[in-house]
């Protein structure tokens, strides 16, 4: 005799918290976001269906494998993960359970989630991040990316904040976690917050320096164009 799993109906779907890696299609024209773990290979959008990581045919999550989404009942959870070494450079997610899921203890295995907001945490320098910028790393079509600030961002294939946001869609909201506030050449007090529009204009300045460098080094006349 089989035993049933209790059957859930919520008037909403539930909320959870996860870590993953923002990603940038090799295009440019996509945001998307890879796990830390098990899906770790295979980039998924902001609203999205799990794939069974093995390849089977089961729709995902099914009883006897552990594919589908991963995600913690609680903030706090989630973040914890974040201090481990391999994590530092992830993002924390909050998500909207969609579709099929089984409850556990500690989170839900689902079949369809969307993001709903990305808090990024600080630049390795330790600064707030006014962008994502190239980590080194990727998959197939997909470019990893990590939090950079204005300062730190020179001469790295980047993305604002506000334009990872729009390339994601789906209303996706992605915000700046904590960190030092600062600017290219100088510091702010302590807790001053950063507009968008500010953010864009030190990203834009601090691209700008890197190639009036790069033009400087070839000699005068190498930023001439055609009259």
């Amino acid at each position: 005799m089989r035993v049933r799993l209790p059957e859930e109906r919520p008037a909403e779907p539930p909320t959870g918290f996860k870590i993953a890696h923002p990603m940038l299609s090799q295009d440019g024209t996509r945001a998307g976001f890879t796990g830390v773990s098990l899906g770790g290979a295979l980039p998924y959008g902001v609203l999205d269906e799990a794939r069974c990581v093995y390849g089977l045919r089961h729709r995902a999550p099914h009883r006897r494998c552990d594919c589908g989404f991963h995600c913690v009942h609680d903030r706090a959870s989630a973040e914890a993960m974040l201090c481990t070494a391999e994590h530092r450079a992830a993002v924390l997610l909050e998500v909207t359970v969609l579709g099929t899921y089984i409850r556990f203890e500690l989170g839900f295995r689902y079949a369809r989630q969307r993001v709903r907001t990305a808090t990024v945490g600080p630049c390795a320098c330790g600064a707030v991040a006014v962008a994502l910028a190239d980590a080194g790393w990727g998959r197939p079509g997909w470019r990893g990316l990590a939090a950079s600030c204005a300062g730190c961002v020179r001469g790295r294939a980047a993305v604002s904040l506000a334009t990872f946001a729009r390339l994601g869609g789906e209303g996706l909201r992605v915000r700046a976690g904590g960190g030092a506030v600062r600017t290219v050449g100088a510091d702010l007090p302590e807790g001053l917050g950063v507009s968008e529009l500010v953010a864009e204009a030190a990203l834009l300045q601090a691209r700008l320096d890197w190639f009036q460098s790069q033009l400087a080094r070839l000699g005068p006349g190498a930023g001439a164009g055609q009259g």
